[in-house]
């Protein structure tokens, strides 16, 4: 209470716990995945073995689209001379680098701002998020709103799943289980977010004269506990998802089809 002020302490930290390790996975798994979706971004094939098309490349928009791949038509035309992928890609992307949680990871990972708690910041001046280019994460709401559209897609992918080779409704192989999974994690993250916690019970004064969006308050703030997990399971899932149709698409596996 008597003291003249913060103490002085000339140590970057104090701290004897490996507090660089979370961040040092962090930077390598985030790092490992950019350069995974950047390379099958820009290799512009492998991407589609009937009926699985890969959620990189999902909606094929392209007339470049192999046939049989756009469900959705191909309002892009020869113009657009880059991989599909591109297309889509900036949305679920953005969607995922303006989260909260990553914006945490990738802060601390990548520009040490803050490196953990307790650490001290190598910047000398911080602007928080209030200059461009980071201001920019102010759209997180808006990219939300396209990533409940990516899930209605990535949904009805899941669903032509349970065709065959020919077409034929009624069959299902381990493809098909795989985009299931997929879409359901993706339906859990994009849910879990805190933008669609706040726009489900946000700036309500009174809970009990809104007794369905009160609901879906708690079930969303259910799923927000979890959305640190959810982030990181819906992204590797989402690599596997990818991985295992390129190798399809290669035809290095045989779809084990189960009826």
């Amino acid at each position: 209470m008597n003291s003249a002020g913060r103490a002085r302490i000339g140590a970057r930290t104090l701290r004897t716990d490996r507090w660089w390790m979370p961040q040092l996975i962090t930077g390598a798994v985030l790092g490992l995945f950019a350069i995974y979706a950047t390379l099958r971004a820009f290799q512009n094939g492998d991407y589609y073995s009937e009926p699985y098309l890969t959620p990189l490349y999902s909606p094929c928009l392209s007339t470049t689209c192999v046939p049989n791949s756009s469900d959705f038509g191909t309002p892009v035309g020869h113009w657009f001379p880059l991989s599909p992928a591109i297309i889509v890609l900036i949305f679920p992307l953005g969607f995922r680098m303006t989260c909260y949680y990553y914006r945490k990871a990738y802060y601390r990972a990548f520009w040490m701002s803050p490196p953990a708690c307790a650490v001290a910041e190598p910047h000398a001046r911080y602007s928080g998020e209030t200059r461009f280019p980071l201001i920019l994460q102010n759209i997180h709401r808006y990219f939300w709103y396209v990533a409940m559209l990516f899930s209605v897609i990535l949904s009805y992918d899941a669903i032509l799943g349970f065709r065959d080779e020919r077409g034929r409704w009624g069959h299902a192989g381990l493809g098909t289980l795989i985009l299931l999974v997929n879409a359901a994690l993706i339906w859990a993250y994009t849910l879990s977010c805190h933008s669609c916690r706040h726009i489900t019970g946000g700036r309500l004064k009174h809970f009990s004269q809104h007794p369905m969006r009160y609901w879906a308050w708690t079930k969303v703030s259910a799923l927000n506990a979890r959305h640190m997990q959810l982030a990181w399971v819906s992204l590797v899932w989402l690599v596997v998802t990818d991985f295992y149709i390129l190798l399809l698409a290669r035809g290095a596996l045989s779809d084990v089809r189960f009826f």
